[in-house]
């Protein structure tokens, strides 16, 4: 068994591992990353990129499908082969991931290593059964993984996660989705417009992300109108019969329901990736969840040159975090002990739904009650939204009384993840509500619903703004 020594040793070359290694050189150190899995990043591989392939689809299908209220008239039927949607969607994805990899392959030899690693002692791994590292820096961005709880692991393979469903060859006839998160509500009605028989099963009324109350009872309405939703039940059993699984579960409103399907799709959580790195060997405190205890500004964990980055830090999943909390951690393991804070972008969440879901700022959860007024919207009689006929929609934008600057929003509509990035803009540039009204709105676009939301907040605040 050989010994390396390194400056900094990242582990994981997922969004957040490539983005500590390249900071880290660009800083002068010697480096090596380490990766004992498929290279090609969780987004590019199982993620982002090959649900949105998969949701493209899905607009397609439901498109096609609903041209008659405009005049427009397709002889026949639309139909969906399955097996061309799954070939078209691996087939892009295989793409994504290898330009990831082709990457990856462009760093020099020395500076990779294959194998899992895991810690001896502070500031030395093992990778595989070949190679010790010495290193005096070490970034953790081992990333997460779905959680599957115990009742449904019993059903082999027919319990599955998003991964995957990015295998499957063809489109399966009915699916349950356990879990009304981002990736369930996702996943769920892409495959709902493909023509599966899809019931996505919530536990805690739960609709994606959302907090704000009025707007998550909207959004359950309007999915509850598109495909079987139940954000609120209970799981009573479930059993395999054959190559089928029964689930028996009761609804919010009491009834006690049975249903069978060929596979559940799990999506009701995940996990950090860390049980593996024998984390027990060093003198790092951990936390509950076997994750060392770490500052959230600067990544560091306790005192030690150790630095917590990506999804496996639990705080904001999302690649541009991710990359942003590498480069990060990157340049703070490279400078060590000389370590600056990491300053955050303005929060940003979006649901790839349809209509789609996003999220800007604080949510209404975190909000202190009689501090901010709600400006809202509905896009049911938004005028390009309606021609269009994709009008539904409630938006809430939050105002700070004593500033009157915008703190935040929570909405469901047409194009949210296009006016997410406005709002996210705005929120980063500090502006208040008067000047976000004082810039341009064309006619007739979604937008224009926006502006009506932030007039609403500033009438409450009865001050003057522009028409």
């Amino acid at each position: 068994m050989r010994t390396v020594n390194v400056d900094v040793a990242v582990i994981g070359a997922g969004s957040a591992g490539l983005s500590a290694y390249r900071t880290a050189k660009a800083a002068g150190a010697t480096v090596v990353l380490i990766e004992g899995g498929a290279h090609g990043t969780t987004c590019a591989r199982v993620g982002c990129m090959p649900s949105k392939l998969l949701i493209a689809a899905a607009e397609a299908a439901h498109s096609a499908a609903r041209t008659a209220p405009f005049g427009v008239h397709v002889d026949g039927t639309v139909r969906v082969d399955g097996r061309e949607v799954m070939r078209r969607v691996k087939g892009e994805r295989d793409r994504f991931v290898g330009f990831v990899v082709e990457g990856v392959e462009k760093m020099p030899e020395a500076d990779r290593l294959s194998g899992y690693a895991r810690f001896i002692d502070d500031g030395l791994l093992q990778v595989g059964d070949h190679t010790k590292v010495s290193a005096r820096s070490v970034v953790i961005a081992t990333g997460s993984s779905p959680v599957v709880p115990a009742m449904y692991r019993a059903l082999g393979d027919r319990v599955v996660i998003n991964d995957d469903v990015f295998a499957w060859t063809d489109l399966p006839r009915r699916v349950a989705v356990v879990g009304a998160g981002v990736i369930g509500l996702e996943l769920g009605q892409a495959l709902s417009r493909l023509g599966v028989d899809v019931t996505v099963i919530g536990a805690r009324g739960k609709v994606g992300p959302l907090t704000d109350p009025r707007i998550t009872a909207y959004a359950a309405q309007v999915f509850g109108e598109a495909f079987r939703f139940e954000a609120r039940t209970d799981v009573k059993t479930v059993s395999r019969e054959g190559d089928e699984v029964r689930l028996r579960y009761r609804t919010h409103a009491g009834e006690l329901r049975d249903a069978t399907f060929d596979y559940v799709l799990v999506a009701a959580g995940r996990k950090p990736n860390v049980g593996s790195l024998g984390l027990e060997n060093t003198s790092l405190a951990l936390d509950e969840d076997g994750v060392p205890i770490y500052d959230p500004l600067t990544l560091q964990a306790g005192a030690q040159p150790v630095f917590i980055a990506g999804d496996v830090n639990g705080v904001l999943p999302l690649l541009h975090e991710a990359a942003d909390e590498g480069r990060a951690a990157g340049s703070n393991a490279a400078r060590f002990p000389h370590v600056a804070p990491l300053v955050r972008r303005a929060p940003i969440s979006v649901v790839f739904s349809d209509p789609g879901i996003a999220m800007v700022g604080a949510r209404h959860a975190d909000l202190v009650a009689d501090s901010f007024v709600t400006g809202e919207v509905s896009f049911e009689d938004q005028g390009r939204s309606r021609v269009m006929l994709r009008n539904r929609g409630l938006m809430h934008v939050y105002v700070d009384k004593m500033s009157r600057r915008f703190v935040g929003a929570e909405w469901i509509g047409p194009d949210a993840e296009h006016i997410a990035h406005l709002l996210a803009w705005s929120l980063q540039m500090g502006l208040t509500v008067d000047a976000m009204l004082d810039m341009p709105f064309y006619h007739p676009v979604v937008e224009e619903g926006l502006r009506t939301a932030l007039r609403s907040a500033a009438e409450q605040l009865n001050a003057p703004h522009r028409r």
